[in-house]
């Protein structure tokens, strides 16, 4: 029976991590984030600039994870930022699906 409460314990834990979309609202302030402040380094059409193109052409070789990691954690020795301190990770999650999305309203 403990084994059954911790195990319970576990995935009611675990179902928390799994964050809710961002508002339609929240979308739209995100994609202008992405144009202006991911922009100015990656590009106004996140073409590449001072930093790597964000296409999903560009970013296909690229796990999720990964990418998910830089935008979280930033690149030591690069110019990119960490955005855990300002973005949700909702937040972050949405943003990595969206640049990986092909086809996405750019």
């Amino acid at each position: 029976m403990p084994r059954l409460a911790t195990a319970l314990c576990l995935l009611l834990a675990c179902t928390g991590a799994l964050a809710a979309p961002p508002s339609g609202e929240r979308q739209a302030q995100l994609r202008s984030l992405l144009f202006q402040d991911c922009g100015s380094c990656h590009g106004m059409r996140l073409t590449g600039g001072l930093g790597p193109a964000l296409t999903p052409d560009a970013l296909a070789g690229r796990s999720r994870e990964l990418l998910l990691a830089t935008v979280r954690d930033g690149r030591a020795g690069t110019p990119m930022p960490p955005w855990k301190k300002l973005l949700s990770e909702a937040d972050i999650e949405w943003l990595v699906d969206y640049l990986m999305q092909p086809g996405a309203a750019r």
